[in-house]
């Protein structure tokens, strides 16, 4: 939990950072599907349950479909944490069939383009899904629609709020009828040359969907913007994140393919010319918050700090990070990270 100095902090940058930018764009996001139940603050009656079995006792929670850290319970000696990370939303269906079948129409959360569509089921834990570019305040954000039965839209086309996307499923991996629901989420790209780093870190496998490969796209709290998007119609996607916590901070080489500074100016902290190297801050999951340019090249990324937690640091970092925080270092997948995000390959 931030103290509330913290929060303080937190929230005057977010007015500063306002102040500063020459528009301000509403982001116009809305629901992607008639369900609202959110909006009551009923995440039962929104997000699709997970089945857990947790000491021989089978449950379904609907908290799994949360996003966040929400599956995948382990026992340390700090005590229990789930460590599996959930990038988006699981949202429960509205309408089914008198056989089960779910009938939702998924629809454009937001104005933007379709940027892809992936109709080949098998080709991804996603199933079938599509990809919506938006230019909020000049930078390209992803919404994300994942598990559809059905595409109704592609690549190339314009969408506003509420025009149908395809129709809510259960294509993918590991779910059924009874689990059908959307995954919905809203992204920043990572990468521009994605297929380069994919095939220097997995040679034998195919990457099918380019840039728009989930690895590739880091999600933010959808739940929680939607409903903070609904009671604020002037809220931008920085001060949406600007109360974020960063839970670990990185310095990484300043290349040529590192695009972050140049999609999201707003994340910059300081004069960006000149700079031989960034130092990056990440939230728990890896999403990145603040950019502040260095004068000092480094030849190789390197973890400069880690938050302090009663759990091992690689259960609550997507495993990038392990050590303690007053000795943090990047795991394997952590630099494989690093090198996507900064270029570096």
């Amino acid at each position: 939990m931030n103290s509330p100095s913290l929060f303080r902090a937190a929230c005057l940058g977010a007015v500063l950072l306002l102040a500063t930018q020459s528009i301000a764009t509403a982001l116009d996001l809305t629901f992607p599907t008639k369900n609202r139940a959110l909006l009551q603050g009923d995440g039962e009656g929104f997000y699709m349950f997970v089945d857990r079995e947790i000491q021989g006792v089978k449950t379904t929670q609907w908290e799994g479909g949360q996003y966040g850290f929400v599956r995948d319970l382990k026992v340390t000696s700090g005590g229990s944490v789930y460590t599996r990370f959930h990038e988006g939303a699981d949202i429960k269906p509205l309408e089914r069939s008198s056989d089960g079948e779910p009938l939702d129409i998924v629809t454009a959360a937001a104005a933007g383009r379709v940027v892809y569509v992936s109709d080949v089921p098998r080709y991804s834990n996603y199933g079938g899904y599509v990809v919506v570019e938006h230019q909020w305040d000049g930078c390209p954000y992803y919404s994300l629609y994942a598990h559809l039965n059905a595409v109704s839209v592609s690549v190339g086309q314009q969408v506003s709020p509420g025009d149908a996307l395809g129709r809510l499923g259960y294509t993918g991996v590991g779910i059924d009828r009874r689990r059908a629901h959307l995954h919905f989420e809203v992204n920043l790209m990572l990468s521009q040359d994605f297929e380069n780093w994919h095939k220097l870190i997995f040679p034998p496998d195919v990457n099918r969907h380019g840039n728009y490969n989930g690895i590739n796209l880091a999600g933010m709290d959808v739940g929680r913007l939607l409903v903070a998007a609904h009671k604020a119609p002037a809220l931008t996607i920085p001060a949406f994140l600007a109360s974020e916590e960063v839970a670990w901070k990185a310095v990484v080489p300043a290349t040529d393919k590192f695009v972050l500074a140049k999609l999201y100016p707003w994340m910059i902290r300081g004069d960006a010319a000149g700079a031989k190297a960034w130092e990056i801050s990440f939230t728990s999951s890896g999403l990145p918050l603040r950019l502040e340019p260095r004068r000092e090249a480094v030849s190789q990324s390197a973890i400069t700090s880690a938050t302090p937690s009663k759990f091992p640091l690689n259960y609550v970092t997507k495993g990038y990070v392990t050590g303690t925080s007053k000795s943090p270092t990047l795991t394997p997948s952590g630099r494989n990270f690093l090198r996507l995000v900064s270029g570096d390959f």
